[in-house]
């Protein structure tokens, strides 16, 4: 699959992600926030960093961005998105996903090798987990607390949208623990922590199986290809 990873000003992410998207056997394409073209790609990427500096919301500013508008356009036509950190936040931002993200309930930027339970494998970008799957993949930010009213929550959790909750330690204070949410559809996940940083032995979190480590987040990418295979 060609897979595109859009660079905003301030992503910082969108090299790994590009990298991570190769070591999964697809091709990756590089794309521009100002462009209006998506190049004919098969799924996006909206990487993590700090889109237009983060300027009055994480995310706020990138989700009105040119390429936006073609990104929704993809969306709601089926193309699989896969929104890592701050790309979560733009998915959130552009109203794509419910709720909300805030700034971290101890006010601090956090970074951890975070363990996460697998809630939802029915989507484009997590078919190769099992359900109640545990992985360690890392995680760093600042406005990672997911929030949203009740009757929101209820409608995330009554519909499955939940895809991965946080393990052993909620982080920064997100409701029910919720480290990644879907859209209905299943195209589109939005991830608080990062699987394009967990897709090389030697390179992930430093787990007990030491240098053999680092590949749960791998799976996010070659999930793609199961998709495929099951569409």
């Amino acid at each position: 699959m060609r897979v595109g990873v859009i660079t905003f000003p301030g992503s910082l992410d969108d090299g790994d992600a590009l990298r991570a998207i190769r070591l999964a056997g697809h091709t990756a394409q590089p794309l521009w926030h100002g462009s209006h073209d998506l190049e004919g790609v098969d799924a996006l990427v909206l990487p993590g960093g700090f889109s237009y500096g983060d300027y009055l919301r994480p995310g706020a500013i990138a989700a009105k961005a040119p390429i936006m508008s073609e990104v929704m356009d993809g969306i709601s036509k089926g193309l699989p998105v896969l929104g890592i950190c701050n790309g979560f936040q733009i998915l959130m931002e552009a109203g794509v996903l419910p709720g909300g993200l805030i700034r971290n309930d101890h006010g601090q930027f956090i970074r951890r090798d975070q363990s996460l339970v697998a809630e939802n494998t029915d989507t484009a970008w997590t078919r190769g987990f099992q359900s109640g799957q545990h992985i360690t993949i890392p995680l760093k930010n600042g406005d990672g607390g997911y929030i949203a009213d009740r009757d929101t929550i209820a409608r995330v959790e009554d519909d499955g949208l939940v895809v991965f909750r946080y393990n052993l330690v909620n982080p920064n204070g997100s409701l029910h623990d919720i480290a990644g949410l879907r859209n209905k559809a299943g195209n589109v996940v939005g991830l608080m922590p990062h699987p394009e940083h967990a897709v090389e032995p030697g390179f992930g979190p430093d787990t007990v199986d030491a240098m053999r480590s680092g590949l749960d987040g791998l799976t996010f990418f070659t999930s793609l290809g199961l998709a495929e295979v099951a569409s």
